[in-house]
């Protein structure tokens, strides 16, 4: 080959290799630019339209009804990062470089966790969407999104907000730069009962988010906001000094069909009647078979004796007649129970000489002998009288017990203002068990953890509950979100409405709170 042929080869080789670099380096630096202008909906629209032309209008109305599903799919997932996007940036250095920043943000003294308040519904204060939802760390108010044009980046410009915290992952954000906080200090604001196996059950998520519920059921929203509540209430970083059940009563309103509501006062024993019921129900529990942490707390087991009466206005013979058929004849049928009740000896409507109502008395163990299994009471129905006696077969860890207060008529709710004198630990409830279960039961003796009380007129009245803190042994007074220590001698002289009872175990001797 002659010396010409030679350099001519070369140089087309040379030409080739120079071309070749200047694509690849085109390439780098368009991978480069579209880094840097993520937004940029032109420059990555314009091949698709093109090849878009080119397809057949056949094409074109196939994908038509997958717009709306992409959409949706981008705001779910506008905040992310993608997995090619991190190795783009990681080989361009960048990911060093943004660790930096994440980990120094100077913002983060503009946080006020003052206003804070992670208790309600996670939705954008603007839009009202759940999607992509962040909270301003700065004033407390929740936006959606964090790219541009979004209601929390126009807010972080406007406002100059910079810290912001996506409700769903957790995580950390600085706007309007958009890049993830990492910081230490900031693990309190991410995590924010008295009855401990209840609690402990629902302060780890684990034990019931894996139950299956039928689609479209709308009764587990009751556990998850329970269990929220619950995580709240006993986290130890937590860094204010109350906790707002609003997302826990927004599911009670929804999951009760608005029988219980905010804005209106309930009466309490019905809704712990149907708020243990509905916890059970929605965890998959059943009447029978299947048991749950409710049943497993606080269900005990009765029998239930009944005999029929005849109507009082038969003459005696024939009353006398009746009562050998086999209709009128006692019957047994075994219960269950959440709670017991407890009926009040009718108040007394006289006056004393003070033109002062007389309140009366009675022991604990006065209303509790409608369960020792001898006392019998009259139930009346519109067409049939019954007498019915109840015994104790089975005593539940936690004992409540809903003292019957009011009575209910067409015309009016009357309250029994009727003080029950009961101890406040050392309650012994062996004898109201039958003869051949008390072997059973090792432990019978109860010390009193919780007391509801009601205060003032049947639908003007107020609520306060006394608890027992278990570390110290005190006895305190919740109203609202005043807090105030009481001496036990003072929760005996209370209208007690509703009361929950802690059985002792082997190794307890003293009073044990929860």
């Amino acid at each position: 080959m002659s010396g010409r042929s030679k350099r001519e080869s070369r140089g087309s080789t040379r030409g080739k290799r120079e071309s070749e670099s200047r694509a690849s380096s085109g390439r780098v630096k368009r991978e480069r630019d579209r880094e840097r202008e993520p937004e940029a909906p032109v420059a990555r629209g314009s091949p698709v339209r093109v090849k878009r032309e080119a397809e057949p209008a056949s094409a074109r109305q196939a994908l038509a009804p997958v717009v709306p599903a992409v959409r949706v799919k981008r705001e779910r997932e506008a905040d992310e990062d993608s997995e090619p996007e991190r190795e783009v940036r990681a080989k361009n250095g960048r990911v060093d470089s943004e660790d930096r920043r994440s980990r120094h943000c100077p913002y983060l003294d503009t946080i006020n966790r003052s206003v804070l308040d992670f208790d309600f519904e996670k939705l954008c204060s603007i839009s009202l969407s759940h999607i992509n939802a962040y909270a301003c760390l700065v004033c407390g108010k929740y936006f959606q999104g964090r790219g541009l044009k979004s209601h929390a980046y126009i807010h972080s410009v406007q406002f100059s907000h910079h810290v912001f915290l996506n409700l769903h992952t957790l995580k950390f954000y600085c706007l309007p730069d958009n890049y993830e906080i990492i910081d230490s200090s900031l693990e309190d604001i991410t995590a924010l009962s008295n009855v401990p196996p209840l609690r402990n059950y629902f302060l780890e998520e684990d034990n019931y988010k894996n139950i299956k519920r039928p689609p479209g059921d709308i009764m587990f929203l009751l556990v998850q906001r329970f269990g929220e509540l619950m995580r709240k209430l006993w986290n130890p970083r937590n860094f204010k000094a109350h906790v707002s059940p609003h997302e826990m009563l927004q599911a009670v309103v929804l999951c009760s069909k608005k029988t219980f509501q905010i804005t209106k006062q309930g009466d309490g024993v019905d809704f712990l009647s149907w708020f243990l019921n509905a916890l059970h129900s929605a965890l998959g529990g059943t009447k029978k078979k299947k048991k749950t942490i409710v049943t497993d707390v606080f269900q005990g087991t009765m029998r239930i004796f009944t005999k029929k009466l005849p109507h009082p206005d038969l003459p005696a013979e024939e009353k006398e007649q009746l009562l050998h058929n086999d209709e009128y004849q006692e019957t047994m049928v075994e219960s269950t129970f959440m709670y017991l009740t407890l009926d009040l000896p009718t108040a007394p409507l006289y006056k004393d000489e003070k033109e002062q109502l007389i309140i009366p008395q009675v022991p604990l163990f006065n209303i509790l002998a409608k369960f020792n299994g001898i006392t019998e009471k009259e139930y009346k129905t519109y067409k049939e009288n019954f007498l019915k006696r109840f015994q104790l077969t089975k005593l539940p860890p936690y004992l409540i017990f809903c003292i019957k207060r009011f009575t209910k008529n067409n015309f009016f709710v009357e309250k029994n203002p009727t003080i029950v004198n009961f101890p406040i630990t050392n309650v012994d409830l062996r004898e109201y068990l039958s003869e051949e279960v008390q072997a059973v039961h090792k432990n019978t003796t109860y010390d009193l953890i919780a007391n509801i009380v009601h205060d003032g007129k049947p639908s003007e009245g107020s609520y306060r509950i006394h608890v027992l803190h278990h570390g110290t042994g005190k006895w305190y007074e919740l109203q609202d979100l005043q807090v105030t220590d009481i001496l036990p001698q003072m929760i005996t002289l209370s209208e007690a409405y509703i009361q929950i009872w802690k059985r002792r175990d082997n190794d307890e001797t003293n009073q044990q709170g929860a």
